[in-house]
């Protein structure tokens, strides 16, 4: 069997509205890396929208889909959380999140008006989104004094790696991902490099 090299996921946020009976819901589907996106944007969602009565949610991460999590908010169980995430599953994307915002409009839609509305929704945001194909990437923590800064760049150039977050001071740390065909022979090149260290990481770290 061929080995897989790439996942698809989104390449830029999307968001799609459905009304039923007064209530309204608002889908943002975006693409995210770690499971500090995804608080990082359920708190700006929280506060661009305070007077919603539900921000529910769904988020599958990591390039095998490991890494998943469905939230209700307060609607009656399997409501909300599943249907979002069933709809990220059958798009066949990770590193994605969808937040659906619930504004109630006075009159219950019972757990089967919810799951149609939840997903509807759901599917409309992820039918709008462009998608994108990336390299499956193992994840390096390096550590590295300021002088060889411009080698590891250039490395990392060439590996095609992404870089995640970076600070460059005296002392240097690079959290990035090097595509997996390849990283065995970069981490190798970079190890070799005086003073640097590299930290394998987990996904979703």
């Amino acid at each position: 069997m061929q080995e897989v090299t790439k996942y698809k996921t989104l390449a830029e946020p999307t968001t799609a509205e459905f009304k039923d009976r007064g209530s309204k819901f608002i889908a943002y589907a975006y693409p995210i890396q770690d499971i500090d996106d995804v608080k990082a944007k359920l708190q700006n969602l929280k506060k661009e929208h305070p007077k919603a009565v539900h921000h529910c949610y769904a988020y599958r991460i990591g390039t095998t889909g490991a890494i998943f999590r469905a939230n209700d908010d307060g609607e009656p169980s399997g409501s909300a959380g599943r249907p979002i995430l069933g709809q990220i599953d059958s798009s066949g994307l990770t590193n994605t999140l969808v937040v659906v915002v619930r504004y109630f409009g006075g009159t219950l839609l019972g757990v089967p008006g919810l799951i149609n509305a939840y997903k509807t929704v759901t599917a409309d945001a992820l039918a709008n989104a462009p998608t994108t194909e990336r390299w499956i990437e193992e994840l390096y923590e390096l550590s590295f004094d300021y002088s060889v800064m411009s080698e590891v760049l250039y490395l990392l150039k060439q590996a095609e790696a992404t870089i995640y977050k970076q600070e460059l001071q005296l002392f240097c740390s690079v959290k990035t991902g090097i595509p997996r065909v390849h990283a065995a022979q970069y981490v190798q090149r970079l190890s070799e490099l005086r003073g640097l260290t590299v930290k394998e990481l987990k996904e979703g770290q």
